[in-house]
């Protein structure tokens, strides 16, 4: 892993304030009834995304991850306007604007979406480290999923196989605390959810996943395991979100005093209080890049209204591959 430096601090302060701060706006034209269907939200759990990118090689490395997916592929090099505009549901989007909020994907940048049905990433990802291994390619795949999705028998079908094909892949667990509604502790027996990976023999550790830092170091550690040819890891990211699980969520089952607690060790307050006690940024520096990143968000905005609907021919266009297919609804 490269050295974190102040460059590296800064980078992680503005990233994860961009993804915030999209998403944010993300919210408020959901509202507006501008994006529409299910919007699940990240804020609250980007060190565990900033930590992963700097311990991973882009030009060469995967990720596969659940639904709440928006700031990852812009993490991974997808133009963020691109991203907005799928959700705004226009031509210009990642999809072409069919894909919306829960399937983002982009094979350019390798980000292999998000996924709509609970845990059906979890093989996914393990197929795409078979991949690299069968065609023996220097790469490896980062395969996220919830603590709902842990309980998935797709898991540990796909632990069983990871560890006996010793596939070059990061199993993450993304624990903030809540499946929708319902408590880590409502689910199982124990509540050490990176213990699910024992039962393997897969090297496993819970990780600090409001820490950027802490996050980097530890991934590091497990994607040199994968590319060196050791195997799978699975890591538990103890995060949490500030938002509900989407937009329809009314959060009663917790209070706002724990909320308010969680916001008190917030990533993006932490990198901030780095940046300024080693002085690695002013005061001043920092609304820069506050105003840097508003404008940017406002310039994602921007796009994503000005650009079109797609064309209903479309429809047709990105589902069959036969050009003269004969059963189509307009040739018929």
């Amino acid at each position: 892993m490269e050295k974190i430096t102040k460059e590296v601090y800064l980078k992680w302060y503005e990233d994860m304030l961009f993804w915030r701060k999209f998403e944010d706006k993300l919210a408020a034209v959901y509202i507006q009834q501008k994006v529409r269907g299910f919007l699940h939200l990240y804020n609250g759990q980007e060190a565990v995304l900033a930590g992963a990118l700097h311990a991973m090689d882009l030009t060469k490395d995967r990720m596969i991850t659940a639904y709440r997916n928006h700031v990852q592929p812009i993490g991974m090099g997808v133009d963020p306007r691109r991203v907005m505009a799928e959700l705004y549901g226009k031509v210009t989007g990642t999809s072409k604007g069919m894909g919306g909020s829960m399937h983002i994907f982009n094979k350019e940048h390798r980000f292999y979406g998000g996924h709509g049905i609970v845990g059906g990433q979890i093989p996914l990802g393990a197929g795409l480290a078979f991949a690299d291994k069968y065609f023996k390619r220097d790469s490896v795949t980062l395969c996220y999923m919830g603590d709902g999705a842990v309980r998935q028998g797709s898991l540990h079908e796909t632990f069983n196989l990871a560890m006996l094909w010793q596939l070059p892949v990061v199993f993450v667990c993304e624990n903030n605390g809540y499946a929708m509604g319902t408590s880590v502790a409502r689910t199982a027996h124990h509540e050490e959810i990176w213990k699910l990976g024992l039962g393997y023999e897969m090297p496993s550790a819970p990780v600090d996943g409001m820490d950027p830092k802490k996050v980097a170091q530890e991934m590091s550690k497990a994607i040199e395991r994968a590319r060196s040819g050791g195997g799978p890891t699975f890591l538990e990211m103890k995060t949490y979100r500030y938002r509900g699980h989407s937009m329809s969520d009314a959060q009663h089952y917790r209070t706002k005093e724990e909320v308010e607690e969680y916001k008190k060790i917030d990533p993006i307050t932490q990198v901030k209080e780095v940046l300024l006690d080693k002085k690695y940024a002013t005061e001043e520096e920092i609304k820069e890049i506050d105003k840097r990143v508003k404008d940017k968000v406002k310039e994602c905005e921007q796009f994503a209204e000005e650009s079109a609907y797609p064309p209903v021919e479309q429809l047709y266009d990105v589902v069959y591959e036969q050009e003269d297919y004969p059963f189509l609804p307009h040739k018929l």
